[in-house]
């Protein structure tokens, strides 16, 4: 359930034309600075934020582990209304309540052309908020390719029904679509984080009949449990093995790993039935082996698909439909929230997985 926000001073009045931004300053070094509100040039809008939150890779970024620029405003998910809109963008109106994904494709270039949105203009293209350009921890952001990625928000649906569609949601959907997970499929998923647990939902909509999954915390399990697993198992040294009895030594359909380590990527391997699908959706930041016994010395007829979060506005609106008729409903993954003002505090929990804490929902207007 979603924390109500304790009551906290008014923000300080800003001069006119300048907002809060939290900016990266260097591995470790990062906090609330003055920048300049931007203005939309041509295809383009800018968006005054309602709601956003942090995300594992938020947290990569600020220890150094995913090389940004200084100065960058950190962020990739939100939900507003559209502040300013650019020339060339039609169909919108100014405080029109939108989201948009935490990857903005142009939808025009070769990669976008060929389906591959997330990697719009060459690898990892699609991710620009909070990557290549200003993100979404702010009062406003800029929104590139605005016509591709601006998603109106229907009135029935709250800022906290939708805000984790913007990427978790997408990006562990996801992993089940591109696990090829069919009718009674036996599915095994690695890690019950908010991506994991999203990837369990994915499962259960794509029609698993068996879904194992893997945690070492008992309450993400409940939760996994909650959210459509049939089978909880705590992390441990004799997983797979467990997980090879479960399926009477055959192995599992799809493995989905979620974490991003070698541990988990190694056991979503084993487990894998030959002929089976490797869905791999964690952020790795560190070098990455892959075992041949495992492996099947390479004639396994093993398939293993990475997923970088699906964005534009067609896949926002879609994931919507599914909040709004009923078959998905993430706000339990919503355990905390905090102001804008206090997203160094939000920062230190989410870090330190500390008091249940799954998922932050950070107001900001």
């Amino acid at each position: 359930m979603l924390l109500e926000l304790e009551s906290a001073p008014a923000p300080k009045l800003l001069p006119r034309g300048i907002m809060r931004a939290n900016v990266f300053r260097g591995p470790g070094r990062f906090g609330l600075e003055e920048k300049a509100i931007p203005e939309a040039g041509y295809g383009e809008a800018v968006i005054r934020v309602r709601l956003t939150t942090i995300c594992g890779t938020d947290i990569h970024i600020v220890r150094g582990e995913y090389p940004v620029r200084e100065g960058l405003t950190i962020g990739h998910e939100a939900v507003g209304v559209i502040h300013e809109l650019g020339p060339g963008v039609e169909g919108y109106q100014v405080g029109q309540r939108v989201m948009t994904g935490a990857i903005t494709p142009c939808g025009q270039c070769e990669p976008c052309l060929a389906g591959d949105r997330s990697q719009c203009g060459g690898p990892l293209g699609g991710w620009k908020l909070g990557n290549t350009m200003d993100g979404t921890q702010a009062d406003y952001v800029l929104i590139p390719h605005a016509q591709a990625n601006l998603a109106s928000v229907p009135d029935a649906l709250s800022d906290e029904q939708v805000i984790l569609l913007t990427d978790i949601a997408s990006t562990g959907f996801s992993a089940a679509e591109r696990g090829n997970i069919r009718l009674g499929d036996t599915v095994a998923i690695f890690a019950q984080g908010p991506i994991g647990l999203c990837a369990t939902v994915g499962a259960r909509l794509s029609g698993a009949a068996e879904i194992i999954v893997v945690d070492p915390d008992i309450n993400r399990l409940r939760m996994a449990e909650d959210f459509g697993a049939t089978m909880a198992l705590q992390s441990g040294p004799d997983v797979t093995e467990r997980i090879r009895k479960l399926t009477k030594g055959r192995g599992v359909d799809t493995a989905i790993e979620a974490l991003g380590t070698q541990e988990t990527f190694e056991n979503a391997l084993r487990v894998l039935r030959p002929g089976g699908t490797l869905s791999s959706v964690g952020v790795y930041s560190g070098h990455l082996k892959v075992p041949l016994d495992a492996f099947g010395a390479g004639l396994g007829d093993h398939t293993i698909v990475t997923t970088l979060c699906p964005g534009g506005k067609e896949r926002m609106h879609r994931l919507m439909r599914l909040v709004e008729s009923h078959r998905v409903d993430l706000t339990p993954l919503l355990t905390h929230a905090f102001s804008l003002d206090d997203i160094g505090k939000a920062y230190d929990l989410f870090q330190s997985h500390g008091d249940g804490v799954l998922k932050l929902a950070i107001r900001v207007s």
